[in-house]
C-alpha cells in the first residue's frame, strides 16, 4: 500500500475488444524492470515524486531486491500495466524493517510482525485504471496471503497534495469512523499538520481506499506528510480473518 497512486476511476476504454490482462509475480529480472519502470512513470512523471534514481526511468530503491512484484500485465501486447510491491514478514526481518516504518511508528504492531505481509508502491497505467485491473491486483494478493496462510496486510495509501492538503484532511475526518482499535494505532513521523488544514469541504474518499474500507480494512491513525512524493499517506491495516464475505467470496473463494 505504501506509496500507492490516488486511483481514479475512469470508463473502461472505448476498444472494439477489453484488453486480455493477467496476474501473476514476476518471475526474472525483466519482468521487475518493467514493472519499476511503470512506477517511474506513474510517480514521477506523472505525479511529480521526487525519486532518487540510480537508473534514468526506473524507481528502484533497497527494497525491491527482497520484494516479490506482483504485476498484471496486459496479454495482446505483453505491457505491463499494473504493480504491487509485497514484502514478507521474512524479508522484513532481513531488511530489518519494513518500509512503512520510516514514515509510521509501528511499535504497537510488533506483534503481528511475524504474519504481518507489506503491500506498497501501488500503481496502475492510466489507461487501466478500471475495476478490472485492481481486481486483479487483490485477486493476486489474497491468494499470496491464503497460500502462504499470513493474516495480515499493512502499508499506506496515498492522498493527493496538490492542493495543500486540504482534501486530505477532509478525507481523514470521513474515515475516523473506520479508525483500528487502540492496540493497531500507529504514530506518523512527519505528520500531516490537521490543525491548520481545512477538513469541512467536499473530498472524495479515493477509490482505492474505499475499496480497502468495504473490504474490513481499519485505518490505524492520522496521515502523515511524505514531501518526496507529496501525498498524505494513511496507514491501513488488513486483518484477514475481517475480510467481508463478498470480498473472500470473490477473491479467496471462501
Amino acid at each position: 500500500m505504501t506509496h500507492s497512486t490516488p486511483l481514479r476511476q475512469q470508463p473502461e476504454r472505448s476498444l472494439r475488444a477489453r484488453p486480455r490482462l493477467s496476474v501473476g509475480f514476476a518471475r526474472t529480472q525483466r519482468e521487475i524492470l518493467e514493472a519499476q519502470k511503470l512506477r517511474y512513470r506513474v510517480f514521477a512523471e506523472e505525479l511529480g515524486a521526487k525519486l532518487q534514481c540510480a537508473t534514468p526511468g526506473v524507481d528502484q530503491d533497497e527494497y525491491d531486491h527482497e520484494c516479490s512484484h506482483l504485476i498484471v500485465r496486459n496479454e495482446d501486447d505483453g505491457t505491463v500495466v499494473g504493480t504491487y510491491r509485497v514484502l514478507s514478514p521474512e524479508s522484513a526481518q532481513i531488511l530489518g524493517r519494513y518500509y512503512s516504518e520510516g514514515e509510521f511508528d509501528l511499535a504497537r504492531l510488533g506483534h503481528l510482525r511475524r504474519q504481518m505481509v507489506e503491500i506498497g508502491r501501488s500503481c496502475v497505467d492510466a489507461d487501466y485504471r478500471t475495476g478490472a485491473t485492481i481486481s486483479l491486483l487483490w485477486a493476486g494478493l489474497a491468494q499470496y496471503m491464503t497460500e502462504n496462510r499470513y493474516e495480515y496486510l499493512i502499508g499506506c495509501a496515498s492522498i493527493s497534495m496538490a492542493d495543500g492538503g486540504h482534501a486530505a484532511a477532509s478525507v481523514y475526518r470521513q474515515l475516523e469512523t473506520h479508525l483500528g482499535p487502540m492496540e493497531y494505532r500507529v504514530f506518523p513521523r512527519c505528520p500531516l499538520p490537521l490543525s491548520a488544514l481545512r477538513d469541512d469541504g467536499p473530498a472524495e474518499v479515493p477509490p482505492l481506499i474505499k475499496g480497502y474500507i468495504r473490504a474490513g480494512a481499519y485505518v490505524c491513525g492520522a496521515p502523515a506528510w511524505d514531501p518526496d512524493f507529496n501525498t498524505a499517506d494513511l496507514p491501513i491495516l488488513m486483518p484477514m480473518s475481517r475480510l467481508s464475505d463478498r470480498y473472500a467470496k470473490h477473491f479467496v473463494g471462501r
